[in-house]
């Protein structure tokens, strides 16, 4: 009987809203609050801490101030492309934890294990078993292919002009509509699964299916909630043809997260995909004892300048 890991307390992550897009802005702290500040010098606050994660796009700053409570926060900062399109780099929230690290390692270097953990991925993306004595390649080969067929089966019910899934990030606009509304809602996906599996003290890079990419482990989790509703909606809305699809797809990734209440069952996920390895889960870590640094919130700049 596999046992799971218990959830972690100090992260109430399924209680929070998905994810805020901010453009244009100086993001700062103000008064101790989290603001941004547009070019008229109009502050809107922004609840960091009831927040999973704050996609930062193009003509966005950040203080150092503001990054370091939204740390403290654990809200993940995303800076990506324009209308979400393209993730380019995140910031940690502050919940990985070793123990946790090193059991998602230890499952992934170990051949047996890491096959179970990509079968249960398998079952609970097609909702059926998988092939028997097959590897993890030939899993792959087969998901691919099934996945493929899913896109063709999408577009032939909304009446989309599928191609194929081909598309260049450094491109963006030689891509055809629906390639461009799949990737957009690909891409407010992968965010919001990040900052899952962060919260839950695992590292994104140590993935099963998809190796040695920095996103890895976000790409495999993120699968298995890509056609519950985000790429069938992505399909619709290449349908209507829209004037800004990629802003049409942010906002349903949006409406789609919270009315699914998603962040309530990456985490879970997560944890019963990890489990199916059936190797000894770490007990719970000892409380960690903080360094004794100074406090910067009650420190001015004690730099000497000459």
């Amino acid at each position: 009987m596999t046992q799971l890991l218990p959830p972690l307390k100090p992260i109430a992550m399924k209680e929070r809203v998905s994810m805020v897009f901010i453009e244009k802005g100086q993001i700062d702290v103000k008064d101790g609050a989290f603001v941004v500040i547009d070019e008229s010098g109009i502050r809107t606050h922004i609840p960091v801490g009831t927040i999973a994660c704050i996609m930062l796009e193009p003509g966005t700053r950040v203080s150092h101030h503001a990054a370091a409570l939204a740390a403290r926060a654990g809200t993940l900062l995303v800076w990506v492309g324009e209308a979400g399109v393209r993730l380019y780099a995140s910031g940690q929230p502050g919940g990985a934890r070793s123990d946790r690290l090193l059991y998602q390692a230890k499952l992934a270097l170990d051949d047996a294990a890491r096959l179970k953990v990509v079968r249960k991925m398998y079952e609970i993306r097609f909702n059926e078993a998988p092939p028997a004595k097959r590897s993890v390649q030939q899993l792959r080969g087969i998901e691919g292919s099934r996945v493929k067929k899913t896109y063709q089966l999408l577009a032939k019910q909304y009446g989309v002009d599928w191609k194929g899934r081909q598309y260049d990030p450094t491109k963006w606009d030689n891509s055809d509509l629906p390639n461009r509304c799949v990737s957009s809602a690909t891409a407010c996906l992968y965010g919001i699964t990040e900052a899952a599996v962060l919260a839950a003290g695992y590292a994104p890079a140590i993935g099963f299916i998809h190796t040695g990419k920095p996103l890895s482990f976000v790409y495999d989790i993120a699968d298995l909630f890509k056609f519950d509703h985000i790429i069938p909606q992505a399909f619709k809305i290449a349908a209507k043809n829209p004037k800004q699809p990629e802003r049409e797809v942010r906002l349903m990734c949006r409406d789609v997260f919270r009315q699914s209440k998603i962040l309530k069952k990456i985490i879970p996920t997560i944890e019963v995909v990890l489990a199916a390895g059936e190797l000894e889960v770490p007990p719970p870590a000892d409380e960690n004892i903080e360094p004794a640094i100074p406090n910067p919130e009650n420190i001015g700049d004690v730099g000497h300048r000459s």
